[in-house]
């Protein structure tokens, strides 16, 4: 049950790292921001049922499809980054490993069916609570075409890529990383992160994006 007095109360305007919540999920009660005893950051609790609400980073897994010389990209259908271009991937889903996201990810935006390789680079973007884990795969055939969230599918070379059109900077990163190790002949695992923008204070959106 809620007791008022093992909390911390905070103001709404606090610096959190809380995301945006007005309600409780469980019983539909106004939630309050605060740091509930033994706790150390601030959290939405219920007042009414006491639920505790943790809200924790989210899991963006993706893949680079391999044919040959080339990787096999998809131009976004939809926001943010509409008509841009990006390696299949997106939010894990639950009851999924990271693998069969990663290739349940191909299929759906690609209509690509991949044999998932190792795990190839850990992005951390803590600016807007996500991690993103890229594998390589190797493109089964070339049965491939747009998916409902795809404009356009592509095979393309590196000389090739549409590197000032590409939608994220993470997924910028994972081919940099990519094309490098191919360029020695030796792939590695790689561990990284994606500072935030600079020259104005960032405000993470409520639900954020893949970026």
């Amino acid at each position: 049950m809620y007791n008022p007095t093992s909390f911390s109360h905070i103001s709404p305007q606090s610096d959190s790292p809380a995301l945006s919540m007005n309600y409780c999920s469980h019983c539909g009660t106004a939630v309050t921001l605060c740091i509930p005893q033994g706790d150390s950051l601030p959290r939405h609790v219920c007042p009414a049922c006491g639920t505790i609400h943790y809200q924790n980073p989210k899991v963006v897994v993706g893949a680079i499809p391999e044919w040959g010389d080339s990787v096999l990209l998809c131009r976004r259908a939809i926001e943010p980054r509409h008509g841009f271009w990006t390696l299949p991937s997106g939010f894990m889903e639950n009851r999924e490993t990271t693998a069969e996201a990663a290739a349940r990810e191909t299929l759906e935006e690609a209509c690509a069916r991949v044999e998932i390789s190792r795990l190839f680079a850990l992005i951390d973007v803590p600016h807007i609570s996500q991690v993103h884990l890229v594998y390589r795969a190797r493109l089964l055939d070339l049965d491939f075409a747009p998916g409902s969230e795809s404009l356009e599918v592509r095979l393309f070379r590196e000389q090739d890529i549409p590197w000032d059109e590409i939608a994220f900077r993470s997924i910028t990163m994972a081919l940099r990383l990519y094309y490098a190790d191919r360029s020695r002949g030796d792939y590695g695992f790689h561990v990284d992160t994606i500072p935030a923008p600079t020259g104005e204070h960032y405000t993470p959106p409520p639900d954020p994006p893949f970026v």
